[in-house]
């Protein structure tokens, strides 16, 4: 079952297209990470999915219900801009009365449950005004979670939030994952979702230019991959035709005693190599691949 598709989906203030016929389909129970620089149209395009932006054409359903459906919104937790939070009203308030509004009301002992899943049990009782940043940041993914919502749309979820909150929330978020929750998540660090996405969506300039896997994502944007080599010592005699086959192998060949380096253009000439040093009875200590991150990834878009 799809928890989100889009079809077309298009969104323009004026003649200006912020939002440019996507199709997406994002599947029940995984994690997607939503990437994009500022100005790229993810704010336009989930709040499109949220209801909060009609369409100016295509389509969208979620969790199989064709939207805008008011219906379906118990089904679906959206955290909010901190800034939305009520300063005069409690963190235990906030998610009784949200969780009334959105018509799934939840009862004290399950708000309190909720607060304890995101570190803030001791201040259930403490005005949202006088939380710091971070406080606030665990409220708004209270309130999007507090509920028990089916499709969850996480924006930002740890930005500003120390380091025991961070590992807190990544921990939540798995634990959400594990229950079968859908999580669409936007964030800007890339190693976060690298970490917890099991699939990574890359917008820019309104439109989705790639979506997949880490593995798909560095499958499509290496040419090529830099090896190094860690290996016994290698007779004179053997070095002078090993030398010249390996750099047919591949490019940017150095050569050192205990190791060298080559660029290959895919894996299978990494499995030729290892068997080409056997062939010459040479130990292999060691094979460091240099593969991509996210970020040079994201950077190349």
């Amino acid at each position: 079952m799809l928890a989100i598709e889009t079809k077309q989906l298009s969104k323009s203030f004026w003649k200006n297209n912020v939002v440019k016929q996507i199709d997406l389909q994002v599947e029940k129970g995984e994690i997607l990470g939503f990437l994009g620089r500022n100005g790229a149209g993810k704010s336009t395009f989930i709040n499109m999915l949220t209801g909060i932006l009609p369409p100016s054409s295509g389509s969208y359903a979620l969790l199989g219900v064709q939207g805008p459906n008011n219906a379906v919104k118990k089904e679906i937790g959206v955290m909010p801009d901190y800034s939305s939070l009520y300063g005069s009203m409690t963190a235990l308030k906030h998610l009784r009365y949200l969780s009334e509004v959105s018509g799934k009301k939840v009862s004290q002992s399950r708000a309190m449950d909720v607060l304890q899943l995101v570190g803030l049990e001791a201040h259930a009782n403490k005005k949202a005004g006088k939380f710091s940043f971070g406080m606030k940041k665990k409220l708004a993914i209270a309130q999007a979670i507090v509920h028990d919502p089916q499709l969850i749309f996480l924006d930002e979820p740890t930005s500003g939030l120390d380091a025991e909150s961070v590992i807190q929330i990544h921990r939540l978020i798995q634990r959400l994952h594990q229950q079968g929750k859908t999580i669409f998540m936007t964030s800007h660090n890339l190693d976060e979702v690298e970490k917890i996405c099991s699939r990574i969506a890359i917008m820019k300039d309104g439109k989705i230019r790639r979506v997949g896997t880490m593995d798909e994502l560095r499958a499509y944007y290496q040419s090529t991959i830099t090896v190094t080599m860690k290996h016994a010592p290698i007779a004179a005699t053997d070095l002078a035709t090993l030398e010249p086959w390996l750099k047919q192998v591949g490019a940017q060949l150095e050569m050192e005693a205990s190791h060298f380096t080559i660029q290959v253009e895919s894996e299978q000439k990494i499995a030729e190599i290892i068997r080409a040093l056997g062939s010459y009875k040479i130990d292999i200590y060691r094979v460091d691949v240099d593969e991509p991150s996210l970020e040079e990834i994201f950077l190349e878009e």
